[in-house]
Protein backbone atom coordinates (compact mmCIF):
# COMPACT_ATOMS: atom_id res chain seq x y z
CA UNK A 1 0.00 0.00 0.00
CA UNK A 2 1.62 3.61 -0.92
CA UNK A 3 2.33 6.02 1.56
CA UNK A 4 0.38 8.99 0.19
CA UNK A 5 1.03 12.61 1.89
CA UNK A 6 -2.66 14.13 1.53
CA UNK A 7 -1.59 17.58 2.93
CA UNK A 8 0.68 18.08 -0.75
CA UNK A 9 -0.52 20.09 -3.36
CA UNK A 10 -0.85 18.95 -7.45
CA UNK A 11 1.84 21.33 -8.60
CA UNK A 12 4.20 20.91 -6.05
CA UNK A 13 8.14 19.76 -7.08
CA UNK A 14 8.73 16.23 -6.70
CA UNK A 15 11.86 13.56 -7.24
CA UNK A 16 11.19 10.17 -7.40
CA UNK A 17 14.47 7.69 -6.52
CA UNK A 18 15.00 4.03 -6.07
CA UNK A 19 16.42 2.84 -3.10
CA UNK A 20 17.75 -0.32 -2.46
CA UNK A 21 18.87 -2.16 0.38
CA UNK A 22 20.78 -4.95 0.84
CA UNK A 23 21.16 -7.69 4.17
CA UNK A 24 23.24 -11.11 4.33
CA UNK A 25 21.98 -14.40 6.73
CA UNK A 26 23.80 -17.21 6.96
CA UNK A 27 21.77 -20.55 6.28
CA UNK A 28 20.31 -22.66 8.59
CA UNK A 29 18.65 -25.01 6.64
CA UNK A 30 20.46 -28.11 4.42
CA UNK A 31 18.39 -29.89 1.37
CA UNK A 32 20.06 -32.84 0.13
CA UNK A 33 19.11 -35.29 -2.45
CA UNK A 34 21.00 -38.35 -2.87
CA UNK A 35 20.31 -41.95 -3.44
CA UNK A 36 21.08 -45.16 -5.16
CA UNK A 37 21.48 -46.19 -8.48
CA UNK A 38 21.52 -49.79 -9.52
CA UNK A 39 21.70 -52.09 -12.18
CA UNK A 40 20.96 -55.62 -13.08
CA UNK A 41 20.02 -58.43 -15.67
CA UNK A 42 16.29 -58.78 -14.91
CA UNK A 43 14.30 -56.11 -12.57
CA UNK A 44 13.89 -58.38 -9.74
CA UNK A 45 17.43 -58.33 -8.86
CA UNK A 46 18.03 -54.60 -9.60
CA UNK A 47 15.17 -53.73 -7.12
CA UNK A 48 16.25 -55.54 -4.40
CA UNK A 49 19.58 -54.74 -4.70
CA UNK A 50 18.55 -51.28 -4.46
CA UNK A 51 16.17 -51.93 -2.09
CA UNK A 52 18.84 -53.58 0.43
CA UNK A 53 20.98 -50.35 0.04
CA UNK A 54 17.84 -47.50 0.31
CA UNK A 55 17.21 -49.26 3.31
CA UNK A 56 20.69 -49.17 4.54
CA UNK A 57 21.19 -45.27 4.16
CA UNK A 58 18.06 -44.14 5.56
CA UNK A 59 19.21 -46.66 9.06
CA UNK A 60 22.41 -44.71 8.84
CA UNK A 61 20.70 -41.50 8.26
CA UNK A 62 18.97 -42.06 10.90
CA UNK A 63 21.47 -42.60 13.61
CA UNK A 64 22.81 -39.06 12.90
CA UNK A 65 19.16 -37.61 13.96
CA UNK A 66 18.03 -36.98 10.95
CA UNK A 67 14.02 -37.29 10.50
CA UNK A 68 12.83 -34.92 7.85
CA UNK A 69 13.61 -37.54 4.90
CA UNK A 70 11.18 -38.19 1.61
CA UNK A 71 11.47 -40.07 -1.40
CA UNK A 72 12.04 -37.66 -3.75
CA UNK A 73 12.22 -39.57 -7.20
CA UNK A 74 11.94 -43.63 -7.62
CA UNK A 75 12.30 -44.54 -11.66
CA UNK A 76 12.66 -48.14 -13.05
CA UNK A 77 14.51 -47.62 -16.69
CA UNK A 78 15.11 -50.40 -19.43
CA UNK A 79 18.62 -50.12 -20.33
CA UNK A 80 19.40 -50.69 -24.15
CA UNK A 81 22.24 -50.63 -26.36
CA UNK A 82 23.04 -50.52 -30.00
CA UNK A 83 25.56 -52.09 -31.67
CA UNK A 84 25.45 -52.59 -35.51
CA UNK A 85 22.19 -51.52 -35.62
CA UNK A 86 21.62 -54.64 -33.06
CA UNK A 87 19.50 -53.82 -30.43
CA UNK A 88 21.04 -55.25 -27.05
CA UNK A 89 18.97 -56.04 -23.81
CA UNK A 90 21.38 -54.65 -21.25
CA UNK A 91 19.04 -54.77 -18.39
CA UNK A 92 17.69 -52.29 -15.69
CA UNK A 93 18.39 -50.02 -13.62
CA UNK A 94 16.43 -48.80 -10.73
CA UNK A 95 16.95 -45.34 -9.11
CA UNK A 96 15.91 -44.46 -5.64
CA UNK A 97 16.41 -40.88 -4.67
CA UNK A 98 16.09 -39.53 -1.25
CA UNK A 99 15.46 -35.84 0.04
CA UNK A 100 16.87 -34.94 2.61
CA UNK A 101 16.20 -31.87 4.81
CA UNK A 102 18.21 -30.85 7.88
CA UNK A 103 19.22 -27.73 10.69
CA UNK A 104 22.85 -29.69 10.77
CA UNK A 105 24.44 -27.43 8.27
CA UNK A 106 27.84 -27.92 9.93
CA UNK A 107 27.38 -31.60 10.22
CA UNK A 108 26.80 -31.53 6.26
CA UNK A 109 29.63 -33.39 4.63
CA UNK A 110 29.74 -35.59 7.36
CA UNK A 111 26.05 -36.48 6.69
CA UNK A 112 27.04 -37.03 3.12
CA UNK A 113 30.08 -39.14 3.76
CA UNK A 114 27.76 -41.10 6.03
CA UNK A 115 25.46 -42.15 3.26
CA UNK A 116 27.76 -42.83 0.76
CA UNK A 117 29.92 -45.46 2.45
CA UNK A 118 26.05 -46.91 3.45
CA UNK A 119 25.93 -47.38 -0.81
CA UNK A 120 24.77 -44.21 -1.94
CA UNK A 121 26.17 -43.18 -4.99
CA UNK A 122 24.30 -40.43 -6.54
CA UNK A 123 24.50 -37.44 -5.03
CA UNK A 124 22.15 -34.75 -7.18
CA UNK A 125 21.97 -31.36 -5.47
CA UNK A 126 22.81 -29.91 -2.55
CA UNK A 127 21.02 -26.91 -1.69
CA UNK A 128 21.35 -24.21 1.30
CA UNK A 129 18.60 -22.02 2.29
CA UNK A 130 17.80 -19.10 5.20
CA UNK A 131 13.84 -20.76 7.08
CA UNK A 132 13.61 -16.65 7.90
CA UNK A 133 13.69 -15.02 5.18
CA UNK A 134 10.86 -12.60 5.44
CA UNK A 135 12.11 -10.93 8.36
CA UNK A 136 15.80 -10.52 6.86
CA UNK A 137 13.82 -8.96 3.92
CA UNK A 138 11.96 -6.51 6.02
CA UNK A 139 15.40 -5.28 7.11
CA UNK A 140 16.68 -4.35 3.77
CA UNK A 141 13.61 -3.24 2.95
CA UNK A 142 13.76 -0.80 5.54
CA UNK A 143 17.56 -0.06 4.76
CA UNK A 144 16.03 0.56 0.88
CA UNK A 145 13.50 3.30 1.83
CA UNK A 146 16.73 4.88 4.11
CA UNK A 147 19.02 4.85 1.18
CA UNK A 148 16.24 6.34 -1.00
CA UNK A 149 16.01 9.27 1.73
CA UNK A 150 19.90 9.72 1.71
CA UNK A 151 19.62 10.18 -1.76
CA UNK A 152 17.10 12.99 -1.22
CA UNK A 153 18.81 14.99 1.13
CA UNK A 154 21.94 14.66 -0.81
CA UNK A 155 19.81 16.37 -4.37
CA UNK A 156 18.51 18.98 -1.65
CA UNK A 157 21.74 20.35 -0.23
CA UNK A 158 22.85 20.33 -3.77
CA UNK A 159 20.03 22.54 -4.88
CA UNK A 160 20.45 24.52 -1.78
CA UNK A 161 17.47 24.38 -0.80
CA UNK A 162 16.93 24.79 2.90
CA UNK A 163 14.25 21.62 4.15
CA UNK A 164 14.59 18.10 3.61
CA UNK A 165 11.63 16.64 1.13
CA UNK A 166 9.56 14.96 2.54
CA UNK A 167 7.95 11.69 1.12
CA UNK A 168 4.83 11.59 -0.54
CA UNK A 169 4.75 8.08 -2.35
CA UNK A 170 6.95 4.86 -1.67
CA UNK A 171 6.22 1.90 -3.76
CA UNK A 172 7.86 -1.24 -3.01
CA UNK A 173 9.38 -3.17 -6.03
CA UNK A 174 8.84 -6.46 -6.20
CA UNK A 175 11.82 -8.31 -5.92
CA UNK A 176 11.78 -10.05 -2.84
CA UNK A 177 13.71 -13.26 -2.62
CA UNK A 178 13.70 -16.78 -2.18
CA UNK A 179 17.35 -17.21 -1.32
CA UNK A 180 19.06 -20.05 -1.48
CA UNK A 181 23.08 -21.76 -2.59
CA UNK A 182 22.91 -24.67 -4.73
CA UNK A 183 25.50 -26.77 -5.60
CA UNK A 184 24.03 -29.16 -8.70
CA UNK A 185 25.76 -32.61 -8.99
CA UNK A 186 25.53 -35.37 -11.05
CA UNK A 187 26.35 -39.00 -10.35
CA UNK A 188 29.51 -39.58 -8.03
CA UNK A 189 30.39 -37.65 -4.86
CA UNK A 190 30.81 -34.52 -3.33
CA UNK A 191 33.66 -34.13 -0.97
CA UNK A 192 34.20 -32.49 2.44
CA UNK A 193 33.89 -30.19 3.84
CA UNK A 194 31.23 -28.09 2.70
CA UNK A 195 30.51 -24.37 2.92
CA UNK A 196 27.07 -22.58 3.24
CA UNK A 197 28.70 -19.42 3.09
CA UNK A 198 26.37 -16.45 3.25
CA UNK A 199 23.22 -15.71 1.47
CA UNK A 200 22.20 -11.82 -0.41
CA UNK A 201 19.07 -10.68 0.37
CA UNK A 202 17.62 -7.45 -1.59
CA UNK A 203 15.13 -4.82 -1.56
CA UNK A 204 13.86 -1.88 -3.95
CA UNK A 205 11.77 0.73 -3.46
CA UNK A 206 10.63 3.91 -5.22
CA UNK A 207 9.83 6.80 -3.63
CA UNK A 208 8.63 10.08 -4.85
CA UNK A 209 9.70 12.92 -2.59
CA UNK A 210 7.93 16.92 -2.25
CA UNK A 211 9.97 19.61 -2.42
Amino acid sequence: MPYTNSNTCCDENTMTLIGKGLVTAEPDIAVLRLGVETTGADLTTAQEENARLSEAILQALRQLGIEDIQTFQYSINKLIEYENSNRIDKGYSVRNILEIRTDQTEQLGLIIDTAVHSGANVVDLVSFEVSDTYAYYLQALNLAVINAWDKAKSIAETLGLTYVPVPRRIIENETMPVPFRTIGLKEGFITTPIEAGTQRIEASVSVTFVY
